[in-house]
């Protein structure tokens, strides 16, 4: 499947409650990102993607993983780690909005700065995706607060980022926690040597994309998701 086959999301197999909110919000056709990425995910693959912000990664990502879900199972299913919490908002805000047709679905953002006693009191309540920094991740997992047993999905996002801001070992340390038996996704505006090592090492047999930004098309989508298409 090439970046410009795919006239319509509806050709991409995603599941029915994902397809309506895609119909409700106005989204048309696929930017390349999404044609190229959505298919291996929903298959199970590991992706290493090159892709500006602006591209439409969240939903690249976020759509096929939330069409794999089992939601009676109330562990994280899926992991995202974000360089800030900024990111962290946007990217779980866009899954909460994306999902909201999937019945009982939680996801949590969780960052540094906000109150540990609330991030543990959702925890407990049960959530299928957490979205957070690696930072405040890590310190669940040294507190045994987050429980990865039921992980099927982890996504790097704007790992290059992450690099930059020190947070390299702390990813490192996450992913040796991580379920061997899980889905990869990584996902960087450039490709150095650190963020290349990590692919390397995490991902297993990963389909690779490179989206140059003079290929990104205009990105149609409804108001409701105009800050979460990056």
């Amino acid at each position: 499947m090439t970046e410009h086959n795919v006239a319509s999301f509806k050709a991409l197999g995603l599941a029915p409650a994902i397809d309506k909110v895609i119909n409700e919000v106005g989204y048309e056709s696929p930017s390349p990102i999404q044609a190229r990425s959505i298919p291996p995910l929903l298959e199970g693959r590991d992706l290493l993607g090159q892709a500006q912000t602006g591209t439409g990664k969240t939903a690249a990502f976020a759509l096929p993983l939330l069409s794999r879900l089992d939601l009676k199972k109330k562990y994280p299913q899926i992991l995202v780690l974000t360089p800030t919490r900024e990111l962290a908002l946007q990217v779980s805000e866009a899954i909460r909005t994306y999902a909201r047709h999937l019945s009982g679905f939680q996801v949590l953002p969780v960052y540094g700065g906000q109150s540990m006693s609330q991030q543990l009191r959702q925890l407990h309540r049960g959530v299928h995706a957490v979205v957070g920094t690696p930072g405040r991740i890590l310190d669940h997992l040294r507190r045994n607060t987050l429980n990865l047993a039921e992980l099927s999905s982890v996504v790097l996002d704007e790992a290059d980022e992450m690099l930059r801001m020190g947070f390299i070992d702390d990813v490192e340390e996450i992913l040796k926690q991580a379920p061997t038996e899980r889905q990869t996704a990584l996902f960087s505006a450039t490709m150095p040597k650190e963020v290349n090592r990590i692919a390397q090492r995490h991902l297993n047999n990963p389909i690779e994309i490179k989206i140059k930004a003079k290929n990104v098309p205009k990105f149609v989508a409804g108001k409701a998701l105009k800050d979460a298409v990056n």
